[in-house]
Parts: structure tokens; C-alpha cells; sequence
């Protein structure tokens, strides 16, 4: 495992935590849709500032993907939207032990099945024992 990986995903992890604080200000202060429209948007621009500068691959190619990888676009606009929305009503930290669980599980499934193209990792005790406590973590961050 790179180190560097790891010290990037966790610095996104940060800006996860980060983003899901600005993003609910923004969307009580603008509104929740249109919070969630300005943050893709200025994301998009910078994505794609950032493909222009120091993009290597070929974006034409995405004519040739099956059409199912294209609907990750789809999931993020989702996902930002369930921040703006929840975390004014609940807390950065409840909504995000909530997509942590929620992603963990559904990733664990995904790699049990093999689904996506993914290398198969079964379900084991262990596991099944972390989604327990991921679930009294919910729990104990979301009663009131």
C-alpha cells in the first residue's frame, strides 16, 4: 500500500468532513437544491480547469464506456444534495457516520459479490462484527 495514496485519501476525508459543513450553510442560506447545484457547479469548473492543465487522459473516450460507469455524476449530485439537506437538521458528524456505515456496508457487499468489476472479498465475522459497531455508532451520534 502507497503511503501517499493513503495520506490523499485521507486529506479527501478532511475535505469530506469540510465540505459537508460549507455545503449545509450554503444550502440553508440559498436553498437546498440550489446549494447543492452551486457546489457541483463550481466543482465542475474546476475539474475541469484542472483536466485542461493537467489532464493525460482522453475524455472522448467516454463515448466508448458502458453507459452505467456515466452514472457516478448522478450518485455525487445525490449525495451532495443529502448533505445539504441533512446536515442543518442533524450535524456534519451524524451525516457523515451515516454515509460512513452506509458506505462501508454497501462496499463490503459490492466486493462480497464482486460486483462492478471488483476483486471478490467475502463477508467474514469480522466484518459482520465492525458493521455492529457501525451501526451503534449511528446510533449513539443520531439519539437524541
Amino acid at each position: 500500500m502507497s503511503l501517499m495514496m493513503v495520506i490523499i485519501v485521507f486529506i479527501g476525508g478532511i475535505a469530506v468532513a469540510v465540505q459537508a459543513g460549507v455545503n449545509g450553510g450554503l444550502g440553508k442560506q440559498v436553498g437546498v437544491i440550489e446549494g447543492a447545484f452551486l457546489s457541483f457547479l463550481i466543482g465542475t469548473v474546476t475539474l475541469f480547469l484542472m483536466m485542461i492543465f493537467f489532464g493525460k487522459g482522453n475524455i472522448l473516450q467516454a463515448t466508448a464506456v458502458p453507459r452505467w460507469q456515466l452514472i457516478g455524476g448522478v450518485l455525487g449530485a445525490f449525495y451532495v444534495f443529502a448533505m445539504v439537506l441533512a446536515v442543518p437538521k442533524i450535524g456534519v458528524a451524524a451525516s457523515l457516520i451515516s454515509v460512513i456505515a452506509a458506505q462501508l456496508i454497501t462496499s463490503s457487499v459490492i466486493d462480497h459479490f464482486g460486483w462492478l468489476g471488483m476483486k471478490q472479498i467475502p463477508i467474514d465475522g469480522k466484518r459482520i462484527l465492525g458493521f455492529c459497531f457501525l451501526i451503534t455508532a449511528l446510533y449513539l451520534f443520531t439519539r437524541k
